[in-house]
């Protein structure tokens, strides 16, 4: 049976669902309040300087060729992709850091060189992390967390004590450097959590990481979302950009449309893609599922200042992704988790792609992406950002050894106001719901409305969780979770 499908927001799970949705033969209509496409994994473009504003880091090529596969398309198809040497670089002090680079051999000389006897340690952790990665991105994540019994598997019943250890516990355990510790546990700061709130069993993290290592699309993450307009768009998708949906229509129990600027939409069925509480603020009180209350119990992963900086020369002692861990990592987890406020000194993370890709910057200049990690929901001034900037632009400057500042040709902010304003984000969040125990799998908001029928929701405050490479298959799931409800009742309805 053919459907009138609409979609709010074009993030990775929203294409995702809409191409799925597109090649089982329905009609699907993309609703994008922003002027381009794209959702967080937006792009900056300036004076010759390009930047993702969203995510930098391509993990997990697996699960880009799976999406592609479905298609009988392949990644190549649309981007070129190079795997990075080195992955990257943590800063410990000033001119103290360790590299990884791009095999699991050399990781293991690496781990060697800094704690004799760890190479063998990392090996076996490594090898236990690629079983998890196994049954996890294989399988696990491909379910749509209807019920507790889909991690109920042969497999994961022998692993169940890595349900209830937690990553921070297994590392530390084994890895008695505190320097090595602290890049095997991060990660998981993907997942949005902290190390000793995430299970054991993410360590699939770790394997993702060191066994397949970090790649970049030529041109930008963005190329990745253009990949799949192009693909959408082949497969008959419609996309409406600069549509902001108001409210989505109920009639008799049913999602029927939606209202943008004053036009109705009508339609079978209405999948949003955008943030989950928000989506639901489009509806009437009474076909809410999750009260303010319950949002309010989550554990959200962090919000994030941006800094997107022109430097007019070539920058040194840094690689393309260079992580700043030199101050205390529990005191900033506490700051985002545990109390909420901005951090005293805070960790931060720096991509520089134009080492890369010449063409993301022009010849002889660079192009900078400085990450600040920050609890959802702080106040968020333009003298905050100028304040933060400064510390970390003068310790970025100690820690590389070189002058920074004096060579900035511009630099734009992004912080907790802009992802209210242009993701309609709660409380700012920048990756979504974070995946701890008790809110993995089944125990994440559903993809399909318990209150409203043919209301269905992706992304990543639903299942699997944060991510770009769970993002594309969330939205695999609700498309399969639509066809599968759609053909019941299409043979309901014939009989």
């Amino acid at each position: 049976m053919r459907l009138d499908i609409a979609i709010i927001g074009s993030g990775f799970s929203a294409l995702s669902a809409a191409c799925y949705l597109a090649k089982d033969g329905h009609d699907v209509t993309i609703f994008e309040k922003n002027k381009t496409i794209g959702g967080r994994a937006r792009q900056l473009k300036k004076e010759g300087f390009t930047f993702d504003i969203g995510p930098t880091w391509y993990w997990m090529p697996d699960v880009f060729e799976r999406f592609f596969a479905d298609f009988g398309k392949q990644p190549s198809d649309y981007y070129l992709l190079e795997k990075l040497n080195p992955a990257y670089s943590v800063y410990f002090g000033k001119d103290d850091f360790i590299t990884i680079e791009d095999t699991l051999e050399k990781i293991c000389k690496t781990f060697e060189k800094e704690e004799p006897g760890s190479s063998q340690k990392l090996k076996k952790f490594i090898a236990n992390a690629q079983h998890n990665y196994d049954v996890a991105i294989k399988d696990l994540v491909y379910r749509p967390g209807v019920s507790p019994f889909e991690l109920m598997t042969p497999v994961t019943i022998k692993k169940l004590d890595q349900f209830f250890s937690t990553i921070k516990k297994d590392v530390r355990k084994e890895f008695k450097n505190d320097r090595l510790a602290k890049i095997l546990e991060f990660p998981v700061l993907f997942l949005g959590a902290k190390p000793d709130n995430t299970p054991s069993f993410y360590s699939f993290m770790n394997y993702a990481d060191f066994g397949i290592g970090t790649f970049h699309p030529k041109k930008g993450m963005y190329e990745v979302i253009l990949a799949m307009e192009k693909l959408a768009k082949s497969l008959g998708v419609n996309i409406k950009t600069e549509t902001s949906v108001d409210k989505i229509l109920i009639t008799d129990g049913k999602a029927t449309g939606i209202v943008s600027k004053g036009d109705t939409y009508t339609c079978d069925i209405v999948l949003s893609g955008a943030d989950y509480h928000h989506s639901e603020t489009l509806l009437d009180k009474k076909y809410r599922q999750y009260s303010e209350a319950y949002w309010e119990k989550k554990v959200f992963a962090p919000s994030s200042l941006l800094f997107y900086v022109a430097f007019d020369k070539k920058l040194k002692n840094v690689n393309h992704h260079t992580l700043f861990f030199d101050v205390d990592f529990e005191v900033h987890a506490k700051e985002i988790y545990d109390t909420p406020k901005w951090p005293e000194n805070p960790l931060f993370y720096a991509s520089f792609p134009s080492l890369t890709d010449k063409s993301v910057a022009p010849v002889g200049q660079e192009a900078g992406i400085f990450l600040i990690p920050l609890a959802p929901g702080l106040e968020d001034t333009e003298e905050l950002r100028t304040l933060y900037f400064d510390k970390i632009i003068q310790r970025f400057e100690n820690l590389t050894s070189q002058n920074v500042k004096n060579n900035i040709i511009f630099k734009e902010s992004f912080c907790v106001k802009d992802f209210i304003e242009d993701y309609n984000s709660y409380k700012g969040n920048a990756y979504g719901m974070a995946n701890t125990l008790m809110q993995t799998a089944f125990l994440r908001p559903k993809l399909k409305s318990k209150k409203v029928n043919n209301l269905y929701f992706t992304g990543q405050l639903t299942v699997p969780g944060p991510g770009v490479p769970p993002s594309l298959i969330s939205g695999k799931l609700v498309a399969e979770l639509i066809k599968k409800h759609h053909t019941l009742k299409a043979h309901e309805s014939a009989i």
